[in-house]
């Protein structure tokens, strides 16, 4: 049996800690109450609908990146296989649902396991760019969630300002025909990264500024059904602390560190007490519970389990635009 690597005991120690301290606090609040009336509940559920749609857009997001990389595959796959990854990134460790997903899709495309491995590289690319994006706006702006981490939010913008420095060199020396070896050892896997010095990757970045735009907002949704005042921009703050937190190592479901980076947001914007406990507990369901249940689904009755299936033919129509 395979031991646990220094990684996964690291993740588990820090899940652990976190969720010993997020625990500590709850001790120490009022309790969590749910909506009191009928238009709370309406909220609620308009929160969870907004939820429903954005994994739907991620998996159109997906759809798109597939495209512009040339990978051959069926829309409804992209749009199923994400709700595989966040399933399996929500029970397996070390994010083991983008592994479940490019399986699985592995077997119904005629591109390389390498090639959909770069797909899902971009998507976390772009996700951490536009989520480092957000956090250094939101700092520098002042909003409310975000202020006191200035220091935080200038290193940030360095990290991302020396990626794309760093990308305008690479890309200016091959031109030039240098690091020859390292790109045919690279390419089967950075083809889908081509996006982010040609205009395609553009819509894309603006999609995925959108995707986390609705995770604030349904956040907000969620605290407006318990009667909290949050708006828009501080909800937004909130959501990116806890998805930045999400690079922590941690157990599945970024058990604890999710959870922890919510409470100092929720401090940090002024929701304090029962109120705070309410909604770590509402968001901490919503955005992980559900999508569980209907990855599994999926699995199950749409990809038949684990077990292999057969290819499946693409319309020769789509490989066509696909390689143009």
């Amino acid at each position: 049996m395979r031991r646990p690597g220094v990684s996964s005991l690291l993740g588990l120690l820090i899940s652990i800690v976190s969720l010993a301290a997020v625990a500590w606090w709850i001790s120490r609040q009022d309790a969590p109450r749910l909506p009191d009336s009928t238009q709370g509940w309406a909220w609620l559920a308009l929160a969870a609908a907004v939820i429903a749609c954005n994994f739907v857009l991620r998996g159109l997001r997906w759809h798109g990146i597939m495209r512009h990389a040339g990978v051959l595959h069926r829309q409804r796959d992209a749009i199923g296989l994400t709700t595989v990854g966040y399933m399996g990134n929500n029970v397996l460790p070390a994010r083991g649902g983008e592994l479940l997903k490019i399986g699985l899709l592995g077997t119904r495309t005629p591109a390389r396991h390498r090639e959909v491995l770069g797909t899902v590289v971009a998507e976390r690319v772009l996700d951490a760019a536009v989520l480092g994006a957000l956090f250094v706006a939101l700092t520098w702006a002042g909003v409310k969630g975000s202020r006191g981490e200035g220091g935080s939010a200038t290193a940030v913008a360095a990290v991302l300002a020396a990626g794309a420095l760093a990308l305008i060199v690479y890309v200016q020396l091959r031109r030039r025909g240098r690091f020859e070896r390292f790109a045919t050892t690279v390419r089967p896997v950075a083809g889908a990264l081509k996006l982010f010095i040609r205009p395609a990757g553009i819509p894309l970045a603006v999609l995925s500024l959108l995707i986390w735009t609705l995770d604030g907002a349904s956040f907000m949704l969620m605290a407006k059904s318990l009667g909290v005042g949050l708006d828009l921009l501080p909800a937004l703050a909130v959501v990116v602390l806890a998805s930045l937190a999400a690079a922590v190592p941690a157990a599945p479901g970024y058990l604890g560190t999710f959870d922890a980076a919510m409470v100092v947001g929720l401090n940090a914007v002024d929701v304090t007490g029962g109120n705070a406990v309410s909604l770590l507990l509402m968001a901490r369901f919503l955005y992980f519970i559900p999508v569980t249940f209907v990855g599994l689904g999926v699995l199950v009755f749409g990809y038949r389990g684990l077990r292999r299936s057969a290819p499946v033919a693409v319309d020769a129509r789509f490989a066509t635009r696909s390689s143009q």
